[in-house]
């Protein structure tokens, strides 16, 4: 069906250099691909999915990217597009970052999370279970539930710290900030996990051993450290503040002294 004159001038056409990697252990190399009639109004998956229609009518096997929920909500859409994570736009993640972000022309490169402790499985898909491993370490909390216990909702908590905490709880563990970092540092993740229990009477219980496991399974992981740059923060598509990490390293510190 012809396109609609009027519409004519909103139709992009790009040219995509995507990293292609057949599996874990295979070398990978940069493909370039030509792709028309892309709408401005187009998320970035989207677009990833009509170049994989257009490939797989070519009998060439399609782009493989992770994705679920579509709603920045899952963390799982991680793409670094023209050497930024997430792409251009800030405070999205893939998904919610749209094709007008672009111009007709352009150039995209896209590419997996790049960091040791994130390996690339296939094409654009990374292995992140090391978050999930550092979240087991020391991510939960208890109560003793012997006798009559204090209903959660009827602590009272100083609303600042309750915002706080709320703000730390936002993390989706994409990722981003590992992958900006030079010194590919989870020390934005690993905070704020830390600060969301910190900051609330509830996650006193565990505190001094939650902050010293994840720390150490961080490490374990093979993770950089923090040098202060602030590139996670700017990159993060949640926001999360720098803050986080100085409150972690208080906890840490506190938590030695204490041990």
């Amino acid at each position: 069906m012809p396109i609609p004159s009027g519409l004519i001038n909103l139709i992009m056409k790009l040219t995509l250099k995507i990293w292609r990697q057949e599996n874990a252990t295979a070398k990978g190399s940069m493909q370039t691909y030509s792709l028309d009639g892309v709408s401005p109004d187009m998320s970035f998956l989207e677009m990833m999915d009509v170049l994989n229609e257009q490939l797989m009518e070519q009998g060439i096997e399609p782009v493989a990217f992770d994705h679920d929920c579509r709603e920045g909500i899952c963390g799982s859409c991680s793409m670094f597009i023209n050497g930024e994570a997430h792409g251009p736009d800030r405070l999205v993640t893939t998904c919610q970052l749209h094709m007008r972000k672009f111009k007709d022309g352009d150039t995209i490169h896209i590419e997996p999370f790049r960091a040791k402790p994130f390996p690339v499985i296939k094409d654009l898909v990374v292995d992140r279970t090391a978050f999930d491993r550092i979240q087991h370490a020391g991510g939960f909390i208890s109560v003793n539930t012997s006798g009559n216990t204090q209903d959660a909702n009827a602590i009272p908590i100083e609303k600042a710290d309750a915002d706080k905490a709320f703000d730390a709880a936002t993390c989706i563990g994409c990722g981003a900030c590992v992958a900006t970092c030079k010194n590919a540092s989870a020390m934005l993740f690993v905070s704020a996990k830390v600060s969301q229990y910190a900051l609330l009477p509830q996650g006193q219980v565990e505190a001094t051993d939650r902050v010293l496991n994840m720390v150490k399974q961080m490490d374990e992981e093979g993770f950089g450290n923090c040098t202060n740059t602030g590139a996670c923060e700017v990159e993060c598509p949640k926001g999360i503040s720098l803050e986080n990490i100085a409150r972690m390293n208080r906890e840490f510190l506190s938590a030695n002294v204490k041990g």
